[in-house]
């Protein structure tokens, strides 16, 4: 069982500048707490997100860490031309000395992909395209393609990862028919439902990894869950804080979607209760965190789990306490969890 930081980085209200000194200030503690990944997300023209070039924001963050392992869930393939992606990704691996992660998707909003230019309907064929392209960069350090979006003839890369073949790799993963290509391709996984869903979409993916299992090599990969985190000295205490930064977060996140007058595909709770109610959202003392989080491992089958701590308008304090109580009260319970049906991925 692995712990990991997924950040929104959605905007909190206070000076930008500030909010990036937050993060990274609060990446010292992840990596003395014992967390084995930090990870953010990509969107752009969103309060959801004050990070919208994750390359930019974790260059920096490489510098104010030496053991954390960091990268985006996920980049948005479309938006980037292959080639200065690849390469961006091997400049970070090295100025990680190898602790370097990616995440890729198309990418969850066709509004955020309307604004590049990009149609809804390119966007998965964009997104296909742009993952074979950049694999075969980053293992053979060479780009050599012809197809509908992209061509290149024998681009050497100006420089490779230090990682072989490449960085490790996440996909967030929404069905069991789409866990499949992950676990073809040695990449870790993470599902943002429900714990029961998450247990179908990780059955497959285990099977997918055993049906090829001479051609893994033995690699364990991760099979994960992603949730809103909360740790306070109370129940109600947390109720408090986790209902005020809700609300704020939730505004960010629904604001380009009433802009449009559309609904998203994974649409989440507006209502603070609700979120709760969905296993999403995790917020209370940390007895009932530890709780709440053990059935959900114990039901799922995960064997990572990615807490976003600092969401809304979330204060410093607020976040260390939280995350300090998580890792003291919550992570041992987690690790020592007998899962009922979590073979190795």
């Amino acid at each position: 069982m692995k712990f990991g930081i997924f950040d929104q980085n959605d905007w909190t209200g206070r000076l930008v500048c500030d909010q990036y000194n937050m993060r990274f200030d609060l990446a010292s503690l992840y990596e003395a707490l014992g967390f084995h990944i930090y990870q953010v997300s990509e969107h752009h023209g969103t309060p959801l997100s004050t990070a919208p070039s994750p390359s930019v924001f974790l260059a920096a963050l490489s510098q104010r860490t030496k053991t954390l392992r960091f990268g985006p869930l996920v980049y948005l393939l479309p938006a980037y031309e292959p080639l200065r992606l690849a390469e961006e990704i091997s400049m970070l691996d090295h100025l990680s000395g190898g602790r370097f992660e990616f995440g890729v998707g198309k990418g969850a909003s066709p509004h955020e992909m309307g604004f590049f230019g990009i149609a809804p309907e390119d966007m998965q064929p964009m997104y296909v395209e742009s993952l074979t392209i950049l694999m075969a960069a980053l293992e053979k350090g060479v780009v050599q393609h012809k197809g509908r979006y992209w061509q290149y003839d024998g681009v050497e890369l100006s420089v490779t990862p230090i990682q072989r073949p490449y960085p490790p790799m996440w996909v967030a993963v929404g069905s069991p028919e789409s866990a499949v290509w992950a676990a073809q391709n040695n990449a870790n996984i993470v599902v943002g439902g429900p714990p029961e869903r998450a247990r179908l979409v990780f059955d497959r993916y285990v099977a997918e990894r055993t049906a090829m299992d001479d051609l893994n090599g033995g690699k364990s990969l991760l099979m994960g869950i992603n949730r809103h985190i909360l740790v306070a000295d109370s129940e109600e205490a947390a109720t408090v804080i986790g209902r005020r930064a809700w609300d704020k977060f939730y505004a960010g996140f629904i604001k380009l979607w009433k802009r449009f007058g559309t609904e998203p595909g994974n649409r989440l709770p507006a209502d603070f209760d609700a979120a709760v109610q969905s296993g999403f959202v995790v917020v209370g003392s940390a007895e009932s965190v530890r709780r709440n989080l053990m059935r959900q491992v114990e039901v799922s089958g995960a064997t990572f789990v990615g807490g976003n701590f600092i969401f809304g308008d979330i204060s410093f304090d607020e976040g260390k306490r939280s995350i300090t109580g998580f890792a003291q009260h919550v992570m041992p319970a987690l690790r020592a969890v007998r899962q009922v049906h979590a073979p190795a991925a």
